[in-house]
């Protein structure tokens, strides 16, 4: 497993749009049908990844805690199943419904949607205002498997926080780390 860091794929940039498959409901999701008033995460991950596994259930939480206020949540894989057939859309379904996944967890077959947010690793997360101008790209927190720190979401949370209060973003983002995109 070969750590790979996310990148920071510039601040303000608008968000691409994608329709992709939802694994849970098999239907099309749109960025549109996705976005939140206050903001929204687009959130790149997949079944397999340690560092993935390591954190989802922190995701979960922050997909709960965070759609009332008014976030938007989506997660997509965009991993080559051809050579990682645990990342199919029939795993992915089992592994949205084994986790409580609140939100859509769409496959990106053709690999676009990764290619246009810039996306290298799973995890990788992208905050977006309410305008879906990009404020925030990286880690979720500063825990690692094995690194002995609490998942706890800070860095993700104190982004979506600083929108619902106003407040202006770090400057200072830590890429996201974890396995890299399975390119085909």
């Amino acid at each position: 497993m070969a750590l790979t860091p996310s990148n920071m794929l510039p601040l303000g940039t608008k968000a691409p749009n994608f329709n992709l498959i939802d694994t849970v409901t098999n239907n099309l999701v749109s960025l549109e049908d996705i976005a939140g008033e206050k903001g929204t995460v687009v959130m790149f991950i997949c079944n397999h990844c340690p560092f993935v596994i390591h954190v989802n259930d922190e995701i979960v939480r922050v997909a709960n805690d965070y759609r009332v206020p008014g976030f938007g949540f989506v997660a997509i894989s965009s991993n080559d199943v051809e050579k990682y057939p645990q990342d199919g859309p029939k795993q992915m379904w089992d592994n949205a419904r084994e986790n409580h996944y609140s939100f859509p967890y769409l496959y990106d077959e053709t690999q676009e949607v990764a290619k246009a947010y810039d996306a290298a690793c799973t995890p990788d997360f992208y905050v977006f205002d309410g305008e879906l101008k990009l404020v925030y790209r990286g880690q979720l927190d500063n825990s690692r498997p094995g690194n002995g720190i609490p998942v706890n979401g800070r860095d993700l949370r104190e982004a979506l926080d600083n929108i619902l209060n106003n407040n202006p973003q770090r400057k200072d983002q830590k890429p996201s780390m974890g396995c890299g995109i399975k390119w085909r």
